[in-house]
């Protein structure tokens, strides 16, 4: 059975750079909406809104975009600051060089599992469950490289992803593993 489906992307998280020190100070002025208050955090945090997402401009250039729900949307986001910045003098790059960092995604395996049962059987060198500190068992996987939550209720939460295809990759592999087990 394919997971596909049920694998929804919660938040992109990608970074670029613009390769020239920022003057936060007056561009938290000339950003409308933006907030920049060096002693809760070293970078101006400017908000958008269509498409939603929230980029941290950095003193040194490098900026970070979170809260995207698909890699275009992020891309289109920083396309957006770009913009922006080119519009107050500040030179940027014609194509912005974006780097995913993570994907986080959730997924359902559709029914209820055994922690206690897929934390031993799963193998104690890749699994961290103690539910006294946290209700979900975190389960690291080499290939693809991405840690998987997984809950009680059958949710996952998938993160560490670098595209769409990596994290559903890794669904299935928890599935089948699980299956395999006699767990699902």
């Amino acid at each position: 059975m394919s997971y596909r489906d049920t694998v929804k992307i919660q938040n992109v998280v990608g970074s670029t750079g613009i390769d020239q020190e920022l003057a936060l100070e007056q561009l938290a002025k000339d950003l409308e909406g933006s907030d920049y208050n060096p002693d809760n955090f070293p970078g101006l945090i400017y908000r958008l809104q269509d498409p939603k997402a929230t980029t941290l401009i950095f003193r040194s250039g490098k900026i970070v975009c979170t809260g995207s729900q698909s890699v275009d949307l992020l891309t289109e986001a920083i396309t957006i600051v770009f913009g922006e910045l080119s519009e107050l003098g500040i030179p940027v790059p014609e194509e912005p060089d974006i780097t995913i960092q993570n994907i986080v995604s959730g997924a359902d395996l559709g029914e209820a599992l055994n922690l206690n049962a897929l934390a031993i059987g799963l193998g104690l060198e890749s699994v961290e469950y103690e539910p006294e500190q946290f209700p979900g068992l975190v389960y690291r996987l080499d290939d693809p490289s991405v840690v998987i939550l997984l809950f009680g209720s059958g949710k996952l939460v998938i993160t560490g992803a670098k595209t769409y295809e990596e994290a559903v990759e890794g669904v299935e592999v928890v599935a089948e593993r699980v299956s395999d087990l006699g767990l699902l």
